[in-house]
């Protein structure tokens, strides 16, 4: 594991972040050139460099034994333990401004339930990058992707205490390096610059580490690096600051290589100019090297441009992704893995930064849509209904068919109901045969919107496997480029047959099924699903807010979800659904049902059967600014 050391690398090229926290104002090493960054290694990268426990500071100490030091002392045993105040803090300067891509903390019992990570160039003026409310202790890792981190200092700044004691730290780890400037003569141009990408695999695998500087000589170690999620049209690029004359390029790829991709240039971050792409012979030889991927290893490709180009940005498309026995002699294919992706050439700007995030807008919401089911029947205007085997397939282990039938989807007593029937082997479908019906209806093409407060008032089912949800999909979820969880979910409200309880949750890329950001919430004072209650999320471009009959029950930020998890992927239109499931994966999880059906027992069969089991939905309503 690293050590406990927080260091600051000075060199041109710094050595791998995830492997080697940075140096506190280290003295500066000599000259690093292109093969002593090629043969970097985590054990030498960590004696190469002395902490520096002064260059620690802290509003106060519990005692003379517990400073601040200690989380730089490179002593796993030994601590910084504040005095007994919910304002404490504890500030690292790290001798020079780099780039940060990852700040972890390693709190001793006494931990901080809210806190604030926070940068600064000159230890005056500071910028938030991590917020944290619910803090449970332990070792907290803070990626800072896709947000502009960079300044000489990072501190952490108590807001409440999560004991009667202070703040204790056995660690303060922060990670990055300085920028490549602009240069004149032949350098990594992209070194600690802004990386970007579309879907990756999780907070660790972001595109922010194909610029750290850093790769294990057996090229198969789990070092930093970037990880697309499973997909062929996935891209990885940087921006060098400014128009650069670019003469080659290195990647160093783990073992998850392009077998095809393609090199290309960019002056604006949108039109792009393919530059290279490897010969049908180096492609046919990439496709063929099959191994398990216990024996599989990266490669380093060298790429010199038979002509210098010219451009801002540069990216690798990739257009093929290995294939690996798993086991033999079957094959799969996983995503792309990049731990390093290196520009030479002459320009470029250490003034390069991440654009701000979008904020909230002001003003005041209005109603866009509206339906509280007081017509004769469904308004189609409004709604779309979906059906098993036409407009989506089985799902998740569920035992309905979702059907077009007043028997399934009806307006009564002017709410919408969504009812299910049981009939043994009647409903023939496209994918199969059925034992049960239901309904599902959704927004999708009629209304699809990104942001605002939506909700819902309704009445559910209460009984084992009965799986009623009010939920939203990102509309591009049919896009084989993006599918699920890429697309994004919401889960507003879902109900697995418990009367007491629903969730609410989040599914993304590295945040999806049993992964999900989600909460449980409870209702109170012997309330029930099977009463009227409203259910609703306030959606902004910061964060997702749920509530229960107004009371909040889940925040998510968008902060904290890129910084542990995963991409945010709400910034798009998404439409929403209300349908009313039967068994499947989420009843089966808790009730642990397999007979007759997944995750629904005969006695919930058997009061589908006698009729009756129904969601009601008496108003939907989505309000924008």
């Amino acid at each position: 594991m690293p050590s406990r050391t927080t260091l600051l690398v000075t060199t041109a090229v710094a050595l791998a972040a995830l492997a080697t926290p940075m140096a506190l104002a280290a003295p500066a090493p000599g000259p690093s050139t292109r093969a002593a960054a090629a043969a970097w290694d985590t054990d030498r990268a960590a004696s190469a460099y002395a902490s520096n426990p002064g260059a620690v500071t802290a509003s106060g100490s519990e005692n003379g034994a517990s400073g601040p030091g200690a989380v730089a002392d490179g002593n796993a045993t030994t601590r910084w333990s504040s005095d007994f105040a919910d304002d404490a803090w504890i500030r690292v300067d790290l001798g020079s401004t780099i780039r940060i891509n990852q700040v972890k903390l390693e709190w001793e019992a006494a931990y901080g339930k809210k806190y604030v990570l926070e940068v600064s160039r000159d230890g005056t003026n500071w910028t938030d990058f991590y917020t944290e409310t619910e803090g449970t202790g332990g070792t907290v890792t803070a990626h800072t992707y896709p947000q502009e981190v960079t300044g000489r200092y990072v501190r952490m700044r108590g807001v409440e205490r999560g004991t009667a004691w202070g703040y204790s730290l056995f660690s303060f780890q922060v990670y990055g390096g300085e920028p490549a400037p602009a240069s004149t003569t032949r350098a990594n141009l992209a070194l600690n610059h802004p990386a970007f990408g579309n879907l990756y695999q999780h907070a660790g695998n972001s595109p922010a580490y194909i610029t750290d500087g850093g790769w294990p000589a057996d090229l198969k170690a789990d070092r930093s690096r970037w990880s697309s999620d499973w997909n062929a049209d996935r891209w990885v690029g940087v921006d060098l600051g400014a128009t650069s004359t670019i003469s080659s390029l290195d990647l160093y790829w783990e073992a998850a290589y392009a077998v095809d991709y393609e090199i290309q240039v960019s002056d604006d971050n949108r039109n792009w100019r393919t530059v290279h792409r490897p010969s049908a012979t180096e492609v046919a030889a990439r496709r063929a090297d099959v191994k398990s991927p216990g024996e599989a290893v990266g490669r380093h490709d060298t790429i010199t441009l038979s002509t210098p180009a010219t451009g801002r940005y540069v990216r690798m498309l990739g257009k093929e992704r290995r294939s690996f026995h798993n086991p033999a002699p079957s094959t799969a294919q996983f995503g792309y893995s990049l731990y390093e992706f290196q520009v030479w050439g002459t320009g470029g700007s250490a003034a390069a930064a991440y654009p701000a995030l979008p904020e909230n807008p002001g003003g005041a919401y209005t109603t866009k849509f509206f339906d509280d089911f007081t017509g004769s029947g469904l308004d189609r205007s409004k709604w779309r209904v979906v059906r098993t085997g036409t407009e989506m397939g089985p799902v998740n282990g569920e035992s309905q068919a979702y059907v077009d039938s007043p028997a399934n989807i009806r307006t009564e007593n002017d709410a919408l109901v969504l009812e299910s029937k049981y009939c043994k082997g009647c409903t023939s479908t496209p994918n199969g045969t059925f034992d049960f019906t239901s309904g599902r209806v959704d927004t999708n093409t009629k209304f699809d919107f990104t942001y605002g407060k939506v909700s819902a008032r309704m009445k559910l089912p209460v009984g084992d496997g009965f799986w009623p949800a009010f939920w939203m999909l990102g509309s591009d979820v049919d896009d084989p480029a993006v599918s699920w969880p890429g697309s994004g979910e919401t889960d507003i409200m879902e109900n697995i047959g418990y009367g007491d309880w629903t969730s609410s949750a989040l599914h993304g890329p590295g945040y999806s099924a049993d992964g999900n950001i989600g909460r449980q919430q409870t209702y109170p004072d012997g309330g029930r699903a099977d009463q009227w209650h409203t259910y609703g999320v306030e959606w902004t471009p910061e964060g997702m807010t749920f509530t229960v009959d107004d009371r909040v029950v889940q925040q998510t930020s968008r902060q904290k979800l890129e910084s542990t998890r995963g991409k945010w992927v709400f910034d798009h239109n998404q439409y929403v659904i209300l349908n009313l499931a039967l068994g499947g994966a989420y009843p089966a999880g808790w009730n642990k049902v397999t007979q007759p059906y997944w995750g629904l027992p005969q006695s919930s069969v058997d009061r589908v059967a006698q009729g009756g089991i129904k969601a009601e939905i008496d108003w939907v309503r989505v309000e924008q600014k």
